[in-house]
């Protein structure tokens, strides 16, 4: 509540004085020339304490999540940055809330006139307040903090009302520059973030195999929906005619799917090396994976063993799409086996199956290619997605994969998700 003396002070007609100008213009200049947020505050504070003659002097920034105001940078109560006081309390909960700059008189002697007086606060730091000067910092109509003094340094300790016209002039400029500062720093942070992901991107595309030249017989592509994939794949000649290979698909998007993508498919290229049961090493993937996922995540992996000498599959699928087998006869065929995807049952134990492969190709992939969209809503599905093998299954495999996803995206196919396909080539 504002303070009303009993017999209210004369106001000046001229309160805005040339000396005052100046410390706006001053104020105006220093804080277009810096981006830095603590510098702009000190400076901000520095200036105001010495203008206003107070004994102390504040910046809050209300913190949007908590609903409180938070001190940034104080002059003289270095100690309030150890406290956070609610949005609705005292001086500065009523200033936020009118939008005006407040003059409170002589606190301890007009308790009744200012019940809105936050005293706890005092209570806390061994400090007594006199009389209170608070400004909201208002910019682009928005409050985002307030700038806080306390007691005149004279005999009353009591601001006046030339005092409250000034802070509330120069509190403009000042909420300008705190929220182009605070632009300025989310926009580093941004440009910094978006380099680290990059970065992420970039180390995501070593961890997948890369593609041989015919006679290898697997072959793979990976088109992320943006810098990073929650899509994983991995192949390897594990020696004797016997050939390792591992899809996987991480639930959701953005950097947590990535970090656990990344974390499966390190196990997995560690793991595949040494392991050669499929529904052995699922098994193990999922211990691992329930151990440290954050809740509601999990992974869908489909893994397998071709063995050329054999001619024959050894396949253990965790949740992911069926493969398509496609056969020399033009005819498809899929592997409907599967158990739940990793990360969701820890004590689960997966199952294997071996089928004859020859002279067929076997097409892994993700949902992503399945349910991509034209512009009309519609979905490819798993007829159009075998239209593109059948029309390109006699190019070679290194090639193969790239030319139907590009055919997909050229005929106006809108990608929403990871691409990930990988074949096998049965001969």
């Amino acid at each position: 509540m504002f303070f009303k003396s009993k017999n209210p002070e004369p106001i000046k007609q001229e309160s805005t004085t040339s000396k005052d100008l100046a410390i706006i213009t001053q104020m105006n200049q220093e804080f277009a020339t810096s981006l830095d947020l603590n510098e702009t505050l000190q400076t901000a504070l520095e200036v105001i304490i010495k203008r206003i003659n107070a004994q102390a002097a504040n910046i809050f920034l209300i913190e949007e999540k908590k609903q409180v105001f938070q001190c940034i940078a104080s002059k003289h109560q270095a100690y309030l940055d150890e406290y956070e006081i609610p949005l609705t309390q005292g001086v500065m909960g009523k200033a936020v809330l009118q939008k005006k700059c407040i003059r409170v008189g002589d606190v301890s002697k007009d308790v009744r006139e200012i019940a809105e007086f936050y005293f706890d606060l005092d209570n806390k730091t061994n400090f007594t307040t006199y009389s209170v000067l608070c400004a909201p910092l208002i910019a682009a109509n928005e409050c985002i903090g307030v700038i806080h003094c306390l007691n005149k340094k004279t005999i009353d300790k009591l601001f006046q009302e030339e005092d409250r016209k000034l802070l509330e002039t120069l509190s403009a400029p000042a909420a300008l520059a705190i929220r182009n500062a605070r632009m300025a720093k989310e926009l580093i942070d941004k440009n910094r973030m978006q380099k680290e992901i990059e970065i992420v991107g970039e180390i995501q595309k070593t961890l997948l195999s890369q593609n041989k030249k015919e006679p290898f017989p697997i072959s793979g592509i990976n088109i992320p929906a943006k810098i990073v994939s929650g899509d994983f794949y991995n192949f390897s000649d594990l020696g004797d005619g016997r050939y390792g290979f591992g899809v996987a698909d991480v639930s959701g998007k953005g950097i947590k799917s990535s970090l656990l993508m990344s974390k499966a498919s390190s196990l997995y290229r560690c793991l595949s090396k040494t392991m050669f049961s499929a529904a052995d090493l699922l098994d193990l993937l999922n211990k691992e994976i329930c151990e440290t996922a954050v809740r509601g995540m999990f992974v869908t992996m489909l893994i397998g063993i071709y063995d050329s000498n054999k001619k024959e599959l050894l396949l253990s699928n965790a949740g992911h799409e069926p493969p398509l087998i496609y056969t020399k006869d033009g005819k498809f065929s899929d592997y409907t086996e599967a158990g739940p995807p990793l990360g969701i049952m820890p004590k689960i134990k997966y199952k294997e199956t071996i089928l004859p492969f020859s002279e067929s190709s076997m097409y892994i992939f993700t949902d992503g290619v399945t349910e991509i969209k034209d512009p009309k809503g519609e979905m490819l599905g798993a007829d159009g997605f075998q239209n593109y093998i059948k029309k390109y299954q006699s190019t070679p495999n290194n090639e193969r994969l790239k030319i139907i996803i590009e055919d997909i995206v050229k005929s106006g196919k809108i990608q929403k998700d990871d691409l990930t396909i990988v074949v096998i080539d049965g001969k």
